[in-house]
């Protein structure tokens, strides 16, 4: 993908403005002229109208393809197609990489074969990997055909590893040189690049088979006399490589660890197919982010903003679902205790404290176990250590917080057994949220499944149903 420049979000925000400014200005001046009657009045309206064009133009023109991404995904629909139709082609390929799933589904609505296949044949072969599954089969094919040989075998590899690998994300711009070259003929060869890849902290040294044996810094090539051998002052210890196979957040969390820019990425006979920079692991780390909040939250995919009403119920509807289902077991829960609530309506008042408080532990629980799952830090293995710290964590909790809700119910209300009641619910509500905050991202992971999806939905339905059942059942047994 291709990496966008450094974006201040003042700066953002500005150009953000400038073109809503802009656009309602065009519409503006539009409505005026057409509404006044004079003399030559077409002419003055497509005068007017070709000038109001022009500065949203030049506008979009000096904004790199990252910037008008942004801006698209915050404009609605009408408008951001407007604006997508002034955008010079040459910059359609790298827009479409930018934006989110969502809205390069409507930009691509908008654009005939010849436009997408143009805006395609932009791309290097990694970033055309990228954009492959949202391209109509036909138009790919087109593509592919219009590739030399290499460049189509590059395509190919990169669809072949699945999303959530190395492989999906490696780049093939890369410099390679011999290890038994003096550093006068590497730096020879260098100058023949009109520009070296993006992110080019070292070079890969190869044999005659390929395969890696070191590498060279730049900082090395530049201070080391130019008629040393490259052998002589490369790296051939601990270096760090990836093979394709490899977990993307393995790597990222290598990056992070190591402070890396470029790493090449090597196949089974450490032959090199490939690097990743820390250009994709920045866009990773990104994706992976927003992916879990909208899990969290029960979203299945990332949605555009200003989708039609019909496609965002359709995302959406699958939680909203199952939490109606469990805000019907809770009231269902209520219900079993209609007497106890009659006889002692302080319960009423105090139960959704316990519920809340319970929800609110649970998540930070939840949050943090799924972190350290993102993080390669824990391994289903771990289970049952981590669950007796979380539940020695709710325990003391639970006689803290519990107490003092325990003293000022007492004082509320005059009535020191139910004090006692509130501090016993609270802790064993925060036990349940403890154990319920461990077992379900663990649980999810040794299924294969998403540790994060609907996770928060999940752990507020056990806490609210559990909380309500725990501080009445105790309420109804030791109260009344």
């Amino acid at each position: 993908m291709t990496q966008p420049k450094a974006r201040d979000t003042d700066a953002m925000h500005r150009h953000l403005r400038d073109v809503e400014r802009l656009l309602a200005r065009l519409r503006l001046v539009d409505t005026l002229v057409h509404r006044q009657k004079m003399p030559h009045q077409e002419l003055v309206e497509n005068i007017t109208h070709r000038q109001n064009l022009g500065r949203l133009r030049r506008k979009l023109d000096r904004l790199h393809p990252a910037d008008i991404a942004w801006i698209l995904e915050a404009l609605p629909v009408e408008d951001r197609l407007f604006v997508w139709d002034l955008v010079k082609a040459e910059k359609d390929g790298d827009i479409l990489l930018e934006v989110s799933d969502a809205v390069r589904a409507t930009l691509l609505g908008t654009m005939d074969a010849e436009e997408i296949r143009a805006a395609a044949e932009t791309l290097d072969a990694d970033e055309l990997a990228d954009l492959a599954p949202d391209l109509p089969p036909e138009i790919m094919q087109d593509v592919l055909a219009s590739l030399d040989e290499e460049e189509q075998e590059q395509v190919r590899a990169a669809m072949s590893y699945p999303e959530g690998t190395v492989g999906a994300l490696m780049d093939f711009d890369m410099v390679t040189v011999r290890e038994d070259v003096t550093l006068e003929v590497v730096l020879r060869y260098l100058r023949r690049f009109d520009a070296l890849p993006d992110h080019t902290d070292k070079i890969f040294v190869i044999d005659r088979e390929e395969r890696l044996r070191g590498v060279l810094t730049l900082e090395s090539l530049l201070i080391n006399d130019p008629e040393t051998e490259v052998s002589k002052v490369m790296q051939s210890k601990s270096i760090v490589s990836f093979s394709p196979d490899d977990s993307a957040d393995s790597a990222a969390n290598a990056f992070e660890r190591y402070d890396l820019v470029s790493v090449p990425v090597v196949d089974s006979e450490k032959g090199v197919i490939g690097r990743l920079t820390v250009a994709e692991m920045v866009d990773h780390i990104r994706e992976e982010s927003e992916a879990e909040i909208l899990s969290n939250a029960g979203l299945r995919e990332e949605e555009d903003i200003f989708a039609p009403v019909i496609r965002s119920v359709k995302n959406r509807w699958a939680w909203l679902a199952i939490n109606l289902v469990t805000a019907f077991i809770a009231s269902r829960v209520i219900d079993l205790f209609e007497g106890s609530i009659e006889k002692l309506v302080a319960l009423a008042a105090l139960m959704p404290i316990v519920a809340g408080i319970g929800g609110n532990a649970g998540n930070q629980t939840i949050t943090m176990i799924v972190r350290a799952i993102a993080m390669g830090q824990v391994q289903p293995s771990a289970l049952w250590r981590l669950l007796r710290k979380e539940l020695g964590v709710a325990v003391i909790n639970g006689i803290v917080w519990g107490g003092v809700v325990g003293v000022a119910a007492w004082l509320l209300y005059g009535n020191y057994e139910l004090g006692l009641v509130m501090t016993a619910a609270m802790t064993l509500n925060l036990l349940l949220a403890a154990t319920a905050g461990v077992l379900i991202p663990l649980i999810r992971q040794r299924l294969g499944r998403d540790p994060a999806l609907g996770s928060s939905v999940l752990i507020t339905a056990l806490t609210d149903s559990g909380g309500f059942f725990i501080f009445l059942g105790l309420a109804t047994l030791f109260l009344l």
